[in-house]
């Protein structure tokens, strides 16, 4: 009985500091990262979909909301390379628009039913339900969970995320959304977090993430760190949660 009692307990400790404000739960969060800077070309090589993403960056505007504000970047990006006429979709407004998986409730203090947040599976209904409540056009949305790296189906889902980086990068026809642990890029807490990735530079194996944390800007990391953020097995107390291993969101457009 004292066991069940002290992990309900550490698991109640463990939610309330999912909730606190990041400059809280971020030692270190002061100053630039210890991180490679991003490798970011001014003109972007002609990659619209690549400048729509920089040009629609925004950060989450709550501490659980990492998700809204990487579908609104998404969203926003892939309407401007469209050509749709009209203003830049808010947060506030995707989460009035999209129901999907009590999204709008899962955003804030309590959560739905206790859980906060969005796991790898409902980000990528929220994604699809997203691109088609804004009347976006796209191919295919997917979810790739990654295996452990020093595997043999981690070194080919490693390599198809490095093609697919590479064709974000030079062909600006898919994006990626990264399902990660983000104390595996960052000097912070290991927990869940939610980012679409900004760029791929393949010369030096190098992925600039757009990081949508209060306390953050745009930072690049190896592919291999990358790799191992998004292959995180989380902490199996976030397991009530509905999280289970990280991966990717992918974005296929026509």
């Amino acid at each position: 009985m004292l066991s069940q009692t002290a992990m309900v307990l550490y698991r109640r400790l463990l939610f309330a500091a999912m909730q606190l404000p990041s400059v809280f739960i971020q030692p270190g969060a002061k100053g630039p990262p210890r991180l490679p800077r991003p490798v970011i070309d001014s003109d972007f090589h002609g990659n619209g979909l690549k400048e729509a993403l920089f040009r629609h960056y925004v950060h989450q505007f709550t501490p659980a909301a990492c998700s809204v504000a990487t579908v609104a970047m998404v969203v926003n990006a892939v309407a401007a390379i469209q050509g749709a006429r009209r203003p830049p979709v808010t947060q506030e407004q995707l989460l009035d628009q999209v129901p999907t998986a009590h999204w709008k409730a899962r955003m804030h203090n309590g959560g739905y039913r206790g859980r906060r947040g969005l796991p790898l599976p409902l980000l990528t209904l929220v994604v699809q339900d997203s691109l088609v409540r804004q009347g976006l056009r796209y191919r295919r949305v997917t979810s790739v969970q990654a295996a452990k790296p020093a595997t043999g189906p981690g070194r080919k889902i490693a390599a198809d995320l490095r093609a697919r980086l590479h064709r974000f990068e030079t062909r600006g026809d898919v994006l990626i959304i990264a399902h990660f642990d983000q104390g595996e890029a960052l000097t912070t807490l290991h927990i869940p977090h939610i980012s679409p990735v900004g760029g791929y530079h393949g010369p030096t194996d190098t992925v600039t993430m757009l990081d949508v944390d209060t306390d953050q800007e745009p930072y690049a990391v190896s592919f291999d760190t990358f790799y191992r953020a998004v292959s995180s097995d989380y902490h199996h107390l976030f397991r009530p949660f509905g999280y289970g291993r990280g991966g990717c969101v992918v974005v296929e457009l026509t």
